[in-house]
């Protein structure tokens, strides 16, 4: 069981990247670890549980694809996969929001947060760009280089509309199974005031962000090494 999943999980295409974010999410973990161990309280510890669910949209996505590989994209287990990781991907750029958390600026405990929380927050980011620029490429590989990035765009809305929900209203992802009909309430209820007021403002930014972020981080997969190395005129040693 194990191996078939550490075989999902560290395929080919990815096994450099998982396994750097990995090497860098340990390390963040244990920052926070050592920060509980100084100050003897669990303050900043609820980054170690977000940063766990900010992985749980990669393992979804590495397994829809294996699937997709083995039975194609019209077997149950793959729209079973791809829902789950389009369901926790907002648990990705969410920790940016546990900013609120910080207070008392000016001391020193101050920048040891600011650092934890930005470092645990760009790491799970990074984490979410990952699994989501997977499944925008085997969509462009089906549908073309356009459709790709209306893909893009819509779960992008998606996950800003997630990770207001999280925030501002408190539900979490499994409460779609859980909790289905408070969920479906509230968001009801939400949408009815949200059309008096700004409150659309905020899920839109938060998207607008998610999206923004992700186009650049594609951009910069496009930079080749000779872009930044030397030419070859400068580097030809001249005629004897």
């Amino acid at each position: 069981m194990w191996a078939r999943f550490l075989e999902i999980v560290f395929q080919p295409a990815t096994r450099v990247p998982v396994f750097t974010l990995a090497a860098v999410s340990a390390f963040a973990v244990a920052l926070v670890t050592l920060r509980i161990m100084v100050t003897q309280t669990l303050r900043h510890g609820y980054l170690v549980w977000n940063l766990f669910l900010a992985w749980l949209p990669l393992l979804f996505c590495l397994g829809a694809i294996h699937v997709a590989r083995l039975r194609g994209v019209r077997n149950w287990r793959f729209g079973l996969l791809a829902a789950a990781w389009l369901l926790f991907l907002p648990n990705a750029p969410y920790i940016f929001t546990d900013l609120i958390h910080l207070s008392g600026r000016g001391r020193g405990h101050f920048w040891v947060d600011l650092t934890l929380i930005v470092l645990t927050a760009w790491t799970a980011s990074l984490v979410g760009f990952l699994s989501l620029y997977v499944m925008q490429t085997k969509v462009s590989r089906h549908f073309g280089t356009v459709a790709g990035w209306i893909f893009v765009l819509i779960v992008s809305g998606l996950t800003g509309f997630g990770v207001y929900i999280g925030r501002f209203l408190r539900w979490n992802s499994w409460d779609v199974l859980m909790n289905p009909f408070g969920l479906a309430f509230d968001l009801i209820n939400w949408l009815f005031k949200s059309l008096s007021d700004h409150r659309l403002l905020f899920p839109a930014l938060f998207a607008t962000l998610f999206f923004a972020a992700h186009v650049t981080l594609s951009a910069l997969l496009h930079l080749r090494v000779h872009v930044i190395s030397e030419p070859e005129h400068a580097i030809r040693k001249p005629n004897s």
